[in-house]
This record gives C-alpha cells, sequence and structure tokens, in this order.
C-alpha cells in the first residue's frame, strides 16, 4: 500500500514528506525531533519539526486514528480548546517491507505544558486550584458543544498561562463521542471518570514527592466535581423573576458574560397569572471577552487576558481626546482600539527582548507589564506608567524567572 497523507491545508503534505516515515516512531533521528516536555500517553509520540511548525505526531491504528482525525476537527469548528489536527498519515511501510502503525499528525500548541512538566517544581496549592478551575471550565464547553470526553484527565490537557491563571486545552480525543446534546448521565459518567483519573494522578505524583503535602488528592478528584458542577449550574439553571424586574434578567446576563460566556439564545417566559417571569439561556457560547477584543483590535488571545487587555484598553481610551460615547462625531471605538494597538500595545510588547520572552505569548507579556506597573505604582503610591515599569520589569524581574520560562518552540 502506498503512503497516504490526508490533511486539512493543500501545504502540510510536501512538508511532511520530508518526514522518516519509513522508521518506527520511537527510532526516530534525533535531526527530526524537537525536545519538547511530553506527557503520558499509551501511544509513541514524538514532537517533530515540518517547515517552519512543530507538530505532534502520535501512532496508532488507522480507524481510531481517522475518527480522533475527524472529532478535533470537529471541535475546531465548534470553538472548543483542542490541538489542531493537521494530518492523517496511512501506509507506511518499514525497510524491510513490514506494515507501520498510521499516525495522527497534531500542531504543537506554543507556550502549552503537560502537567507532569508542571509539577517538577511543587506548585502551590493556590496554582492547583486554579489548573482544577480551569479543567472544569474546559469540560463544561465541551459538554455545552454535546461532546463526551470519555477520558477526561490531567494527561490528556495541556495548560497555557492566561493572565494568572490558566486555559485547558483537550489534547486526546480517542475516546470522544459527539452528540447533539448530552445527557444527565453522559455527563455524570465524565465527570465521575475526571475525579477517578485526577485522583489517580494525583497519587502518582504524591508517591514520587512531588506533590505539595497539603494537598489531598481524593480531596482535588473531588474538587473537579464541584468547580464543574457549579459552573454548569450557573450557566444552565433557570431563574424565576418578579414581573418587570428586567433589570435582573440583565444582571445575570452579565454574571455569564464575567464568567467568560456569551447568551446566544434565551428563553423568557411570563406567567399565566402575569406576577413572574422564568428566564432560560437556551445557548451559552464561550469566548465572550475573546470575541470581544478580537472584534475591536484583531488580537486573538485567552480569555482572562483578553478580559485584562479590554480593561486597559477601555482605561486609555477615556483618555483620549476624541473619545466621546454616543456622539456621532467622536472616534468609533474600533478606531480607538486599532490606535491602541498601534501606539501601546505593540510598542510595549516589543520592548522586552525575544530572548527573555520564554514561552510567553504577547497577550500574557502585556498582562505581566500590567501587572508590574499595579505592584510598582502600589509601592510608590501613584501611578509610575508603562514606561517605567517596563524597564524595571526587563531590568529586575525577567533575568530571575528565564528558568522557569524556557523557551518553547511555537
Amino acid at each position: 500500500m502506498a503512503l497516504q497523507i490526508s490533511a486539512t491545508n493543500p501545504e502540510h503534505p510536501a512538508l511532511l514528506l520530508e518526514l522518516p516515515w519509513q522508521t518506527p516512531l520511537e527510532e526516530w533521528p534525533e535531526e527530526y525531533l524537537v525536545p519538547l516536555p511530553r506527557g503520558i500517553s499509551r501511544h509513541v509520540v514524538r514532537y517533530a519539526r515540518a517547515g517552519d511548525e512543530v507538530i505532534a505526531v502520535k501512532e496508532l491504528a488507522e480507524r481510531p486514528a481517522l475518527r480522533e482525525y475527524q472529532l478535533l476537527r470537529d471541535l475546531d469548528r465548534l470553538a472548543i480548546p483542542a490541538v489542531d489536527a493537521l494530518a492523517v498519515v496511512t501506509g507506511r511501510t518499514g525497510a524491510s517491507g513490514v506494515p507501520l502503525e498510521p499516525v495522527l499528525i497534531t500542531r504543537h500548541l506554543g507556550g502549552s505544558m503537560p502537567y507532569r512538566s508542571m509539577f517538577e517544581t511543587t506548585l502551590r496549592p493556590a496554582t492547583m486550584h486554579r489548573l482544577m478551575d480551569a479543567l472544569a471550565v474546559l469540560l463544561v464547553r465541551l459538554h455545552l458543544a454535546g461532546f463526551a470526553w470519555g477520558d477526561c484527565s490531567l494527561s490528556n490537557t495541556l495548560f497555557r498561562r492566561d493572565a494568572g491563571a490558566y486555559a485547558a486545552y483537550l489534547v486526546d480525543a480517542e475516546t470522544g463521542e459527539l452528540h447533539q446534546r448530552l445527557s444527565d448521565g453522559q455527563r455524570d459518567y465524565d465527570l465521575d471518570l475526571a475525579r477517578v483519573n485526577i485522583s489517580g494522578e494525583l497519587l502518582d505524583l504524591e508517591a514520587s514527592g512531588a506533590l505539595h503535602p497539603s494537598v489531598d488528592p481524593i480531596d482535588f478528584g473531588t474538587e473537579i466535581c464541584a468547580r464543574y458542577r457549579s459552573l454548569w449550574d450557573e450557566l444552565t439553571r433557570t431563574s424565576v423573576y418578579p414581573a418587570g424586574k428586567y433589570h435582573y434578567i440583565e444582571r445575570r446576563i452579565r454574571r455569564l458574560n464575567d464568567l467568560g460566556f456569551d447568551v446566544a439564545e434565551m428563553q423568557i417566559e411570563h406567567a399565566s397569572n402575569g406576577d413572574t417571569v422564568t428566564f432560560v439561556p437556551k445557548v451559552v457560547d464561550a469566548g465572550h471577552h475573546q470575541r470581544q477584543l478580537l472584534r475591536l483590535t484583531g488580537l486573538d488571545a485567552e480569555e482572562n487576558q483578553a478580559r485584562r487587555l479590554l480593561n486597559d484598553l477601555e482605561s486609555w481610551m477615556a483618555t483620549q481626546d476624541d473619545y466621546a460615547p454616543g456622539d456621532p462625531l467622536g472616534a468609533r471605538p474600533e478606531v480607538l482600539a486599532h490606535r491602541w494597538v498601534r501606539e501601546v500595545f505593540r510598542p510595549t510588547v516589543r520592548a522586552v527582548p525575544v530572548e527573555l520572552r520564554g514561552a510567553m505569548d504577547p497577550a500574557e507579556i502585556y498582562h505581566e507589564l500590567l501587572e508590574h506597573r499595579w505592584y510598582l505604582s502600589e509601592r510608590a503610591q501613584h501611578d509610575i506608567g508603562l514606561e517605567t515599569a517596563v524597564a524595571d520589569y526587563i531590568a529586575n524581574i525577567l533575568p530571575k524567572a528565564r528558568e522557569t520560562l524556557q523557551p518553547t518552540a511555537d
């Protein structure tokens, strides 16, 4: 059987042909590989370079490879945080003519880390709570989209910094199923698997001495369930308000926006006696601040990063002479936003030397600089300005952090 490459982008097959498909993946020469931290997998996985991209290559049987490839493409269509599926390679044979397993190829998620790499230095409990928050949000988003993961765990997740928090991305969709809508039983099954898997992974870390002594693996496994249920309830519960109190509905929608979700569709019913109004958010889309930032500025960021950048943008716009909300003669928000990108955001990020940035993307760098400005301003009891904060950050913070901010290929 001839080598076949099924790819999402017509440019990828030509780049991928340069890789040694006639060699079993675990025997690939170092010249093709990229030394990035890998999580635990039931399959052989390697990072390699294809042109200017870093890719993850996973060996598995043809049917599950094609199925996972399609599921990852479906998740991308649904705007779910997951790795990008690039191609499936089938028809591989070794030098002696022996058939080799097909491979699934995904794009490496720049700036991301598997959980075991994050535990190389014992994480503080507060950081672990943020990881659980990120994983709970990911699981809720999957379930809202009708996706049953079937194997939710820390091992099947990658984490990226997100303005003091973390964003979680699905890595392994091999056991997943996409439905029109999930039943409560399907969601509970996924949640119970998550609880068992996470407790087991943390028990393993505890046995190796990589877990903070104050962390109870069983309690943390249970915590993911509590965090999930709290978020799910906030996003889907039915609210009954007194008739005429429509600002209660607006307040509920604003609370969902603060959590990073948009209400794309809603159902409002008046009681037969006219005394109450029932409100149900029918469709809830994640990425409220991401979409808003992208629309205004063209910047693509994680949700918490986007929220922080929007706050800074709004503060900056209020200082501009042509900022006049509601005045048809004033500059439109989109015009001011692009001016902010050109005059504030980009120059600030470019002031940070590339060799000191590590795995941080531009939005995360800008967030760090805003945090540093706040810290220095509090200490000085007045606003010290962004330019001073950048200089101090480069001189006194980044050099000390280089060991934890090693450059990551993306």
